[in-house]
């Protein structure tokens, strides 16, 4: 039995119970659900001080009102999963850290200014959802003085002096979250690696990124007691991952810390080698862990949540496990940003007009994060169709979630069918659709 059918449509959004037709078939999609593949560990979006701060300015209906949107577990997109940054990202007001200058002791690591925006939207978003959210932390860049080119900004390089005591800090930032009541379910080594950005950023070639994690990080996670914390390598773009992860997960010394391997979706859509990775290393995950659409905000364009459709089906069904968006919500211009590198973002926030502005790219990850429940498995499926798009997952209930894209200019006829039955379905042109069926399996 079919049983919901949800679109996102170029031109507007809206949700319907399903209307077969019995038009002519043009391709046959198939499922196996007795056939999986990867469990998926759920959605989520970035807690970034930009954002945090963002929502202080607005009324506090409206900042309850975008928080609920995100977490509330019924009527929201039931975010389970967040990203935070260890101190300053572009995406700060400044450049900061927690530790006075060349106190390699640490003494002085304090994160008192997470309680003034950030901890606080993470508290009350755990509130609308009842429940804790797994955060996942990320370093753009160590302490200045750690560094050879003395700035949190424009990459440079951690001091070899510094592995240990860098290691330390990680170890600081967990327990300091954990103190404040919030849960760490892992750790990147480092936001994009491999680019030397104007904000805050940090190279480390694949080699200085396995050798960290096997000399000091993974060591002093364990000897810490942290050897729950999934540590993430890469945490880059597609294009480059294939020779990060060989490098990295072929020392098998150091591949004993790695629990996976982190994507953006900036520079390449090439899904191809998530499978790479994967057929390489099958035992290690692979987790979305951040993207956006960058150069400012886009309000009311539909070509934004068509990238985030193209982006999650592709991934997913290339064994991606979860997928972490970037900012939760930005201010009108796209910010604040220290650099000015302004984005776009699913929430945008008018802090002059107290108004709150739902993009595309909040619907379309709806199309996943509604339907498809942690603990699903992506499961077999094809479809020979050559404008739409798809992947399917199995619930822990048994519910089948399908999600459809098509981007062309031409309505898509396709019968959904497996041993059981079948549901002939029109899916729209320049459409996102989500189909759920209920079968004994």
């Amino acid at each position: 039995m079919l049983i919901q059918y949800e679109t996102s449509k170029y031109g507007g959004y809206y949700h319907k119970i399903v209307e077969e037709t019995n038009e002519k078939v043009e391709s046959l999609l198939l499922f196996n659900p007795l056939n999986s593949y990867q469990k998926i560990i759920g959605f989520g979006g970035a807690f970034t001080e930009a954002s945090a701060y963002t929502l202080s300015l607005m009324s506090k209906a409206n900042r309850h009102k975008v928080l609920d949107l995100y977490f509330n577990p019924t009527t929201g997109l039931r975010y389970n999963l967040g990203r935070v940054a260890i101190h300053s990202c572009d995406f700060a007001l400044e450049n900061y850290t927690y530790v006075n200058d060349y106190d390699v002791d640490l003494k002085s690591f304090n994160i008192a200014r997470e309680f003034q925006w950030v901890i606080p939207m993470i508290k009350d978003a755990e509130a609308i959802r009842n429940a804790p959210i797994a955060l996942l932390a990320s370093p753009w860049s160590p302490p200045a003085w750690m560094k050879h080119n003395h700035d949190m900004n424009n990459g440079g390089k951690l001091k070899s002096e510094y592995f240990q005591i860098w290691a330390n800090y990680y170890i600081r930032f967990i327990q300091a979250y954990e103190q404040a009541g919030l849960h760490l379910f892992g750790v990147t080594v480092q936001n994009e690696p491999a680019a030397q950005q104007v904000w805050d950023s940090c190279i480390y070639t694949a080699e200085e990124e396995r050798d960290f994690v096997k000399n000091y990080l993974g060591p002093t996670l364990h000897a810490n007691g942290y050897q729950d914390k999934a540590l993430i390598i890469w945490d880059h773009n597609r294009d480059l991952m294939v020779e990060r992860a060989q490098t990295v997960l072929s020392d098998i010394e150091a591949s004993s810390y790695v629990w996976g391997v982190g994507v953006h979706w900036y520079v390449s859509e090439a899904f191809e080698n998530l499978s790479k990775v994967k057929s390489m290393f099958p035992d290690k995950h692979l987790l979305f862990t951040e993207g956006c659409i960058e150069d400012g905000v886009k309000l009311n364009v539909f070509e934004t949540g068509e990238r985030y459709a193209r982006n999650m089906i592709g991934d997913f069904s290339n064994h991606c496990e979860g997928y972490i968006d970037w900012n939760l919500a930005l201010n009108e211009i796209g910010g604040p940003n220290h650099v000015g590198n302004y984005c776009d973002a699913p929430i945008i926030c008018d802090t002059q007009n107290d108004t709150v502005h739902i993009n595309s790219s909040y619907f379309t990850i709806g199309h996943f994060s509604k339907y498809v429940e942690v603990d699903a498995v992506r499961i077999e499926s094809h479809l020979d169709h050559p404008n739409i798009k798809h992947v399917a997952f199995l619930n822990p209930n048994g519910t089948i979630v399908i999600v459809l894209q098509n981007e062309s200019e031409v309505d898509g006829v396709i019968d959904i069918k497996n041993s059981k039955q079948n549901h002939t379905v029109k899916i729209k042109k320049r459409s996102v659709s989500t189909i759920m069926i209920k079968e004994d399996i």
